[in-house]
């Protein structure tokens, strides 16, 4: 009988597969970022617990594009300051994915709140333009002009904060109970250059991070980067803590859970 490819994978073809993925080699992206300083409250109001806000309301936009051979990506996310038990990181409210395959290995195996969506980073001599777009909506647009470069930052390592969860079967909380997650990330930079422009932020019913207003913005970059990354699970949070936030990772209305249901996983 020819083989069923739906049927179980042998050990050596399993440990094949995570041999492969041990060698990857540094995945090179050029990307635009911004940082900007918002509304205290408005940032302070999208933390789920346990997550507290930082020193300062930083707001974070990185649109990047990533030339996989065969393979082209844009990804983005949009993130706001956060500290959990004296770690500070960032907590993305939105992760735009061009393809299917970067999308469902975040969001299953760490949880990160990725969707489907148009991303793009455009330079051509010194205009540089960045856009996040889902629904046909702009709702992350940087718009600017290359004016120097900037001197190479040390390897660094940041940390990102998500939350894991499995909604329930019938629509009440959830199956088992959430988990938050560290990711750390060990990041190379060689190439960075200053971007003098302005963030525009679209409304959108689907992705409302206008709701995090430019009040000031710190940073506008444009680099070459490569980073690795490592999840791990913390601790397990109070789901009916986690639920009035839920929204946050869903586009359809009927998959929001207006409030914790009686007997919900804790």
């Amino acid at each position: 009988m020819a083989r069923v490819r739906y049927g179980a994978r042998t050990e050596a073809e399993i440990a094949a597969s995570r041999e492969a993925r041990s060698r990857l080699p540094d995945i090179w992206s050029t990307g635009v970022t911004a940082v900007w300083e918002s509304d205290p409250d408005a940032v302070a109001a999208v933390l789920p617990p346990p997550l507290k806000p930082a020193g300062r309301p930083l707001v974070r936009a990185s649109i990047s594009k990533v030339d996989l051979p065969g393979y082209p990506l844009g990804a983005g996310s949009v993130s706001v300051a956060a500290v959990h038990d004296g770690h500070e990181g960032w907590y993305p409210l939105v992760m735009p994915m061009t393809h299917e395959r970067a999308l469902t290995g975040g969001r299953e195996v760490f949880g990160e709140p990725k969707k489907l969506g148009e991303v793009s980073v455009e330079r051509e001599g010194l205009v540089v333009r960045a856009r996040l777009v889902r629904h046909g909506i702009a709702f992350v647009e940087i718009r600017g002009a290359v004016d120097g470069p900037l001197p190479l930052p040390e390897p660094v390592t940041k940390l990102d904060f998500y939350f894991k969860f499995l909604p329930a079967v019938d629509g009440e909380g959830f199956d088992s109970g959430p988990v938050l997650i560290h990711c750390t990330r060990h990041e190379k930079v060689r190439g960075l250059e200053r971007i003098t422009g302005d963030v525009v932020l679209r409304e959108s019913m689907y992705d409302p991070v206008a709701d995090l207003p430019v009040r000031r913005l710190i940073g506008l970059t444009i680099g070459e980067k490569t980073s690795d990354q490592q999840g791990r699970a913390v601790e397990r949070v109070s789901a009916d803590a986690l639920l009035p936030y839920v929204h946050q990772r869903y586009d359809d209305p009927q998959q929001i859970h207006d409030g914790p249901p009686e007997g919900s996983v804790r």
